[in-house]
C-alpha cells in the first residue's frame, strides 16, 4: 500500500463542480453589454431598428465606419461596438502613420498604419479647373493644366 492511498484517495472524491464544468466545455462566453463582436455576424434586426436585446449575440453597428481604431488595433478598445471607428483589419482603411506625416519617414519596417504622399492629400482647385483662380501660384490646391485635344486645335 502506497503512503498517498492512505492520507488523500483523491480518485474517489467527486465534486458537484465537475460536472458543471464539463456540461460547459466548448460552450461560448454570454454576451454582455458592449462586448467586443468582432468576429460575429451584424445584427438584422439592429439594422432595421427593431433589436431590443440588451445581450444580443450579434454586433450592433452604428452608421459607416471608414477608419480602423488604432486602440482595436492594439487590444485596447473599450467601446466595443460602440466604438466610431472600424473593428476588423483593412489595410485600405488604417488610419494615417503620424510619423510619417509629420517627419516624412517611418522606421517601423512593420508599420501597420498608411504612407501617404504628401502629394496626394492635396486636392486640384476647382476654380483653376473652371478657368480662373484668384489666389494664383499662392494657392493652397494644385493647379493642374490641362493639355488641349490636338484634334479641337485643328478645328474639327
Amino acid at each position: 500500500m502506497l503512503m498517498q492511498d492512505i492520507i488523500a484517495p483523491v480518485q474517489s472524491i467527486h465534486f458537484d463542480l465537475d460536472d458543471i464544468v464539463c456540461s460547459q466545455i466548448g460552450a461560448l462566453p454570454l454576451p454582455f453589454p458592449n462586448m467586443d463582436k468582432a468576429n460575429v455576424g451584424v445584427c438584422e434586426f439592429f439594422l432595421r431598428s427593431t433589436c431590443s436585446n440588451q445581450r444580443c449575440p450579434f454586433r450592433h453597428i452604428h452608421g459607416d465606419k471608414t477608419v480602423v481604431c488604432k486602440h482595436w488595433l492594439r487590444g485596447l478598445c473599450k467601446k466595443g461596438d460602440d466604438c466610431e471607428f472600424l473593428h476588423e483589419y483593412d489595410m485600405a482603411k488604417m488610419p494615417e502613420c503620424y510619423f510619417f506625416s509629420k517627419f516624412g519617414q517611418c522606421m517601423n519596417k512593420e508599420c501597420a498604419f498608411l504612407h501617404l504622399d504628401p502629394e496626394s492629400k492635396i486636392r486640384d482647385c476647382p476654380w483653376y479647373d473652371r478657368g480662373f483662380c484668384r489666389h494664383g501660384p499662392n494657392c493652397k490646391n494644385r493647379h493642374t493644366r490641362k493639355v488641349l485635344c490636338q484634334n479641337y486645335l485643328c478645328g474639327f
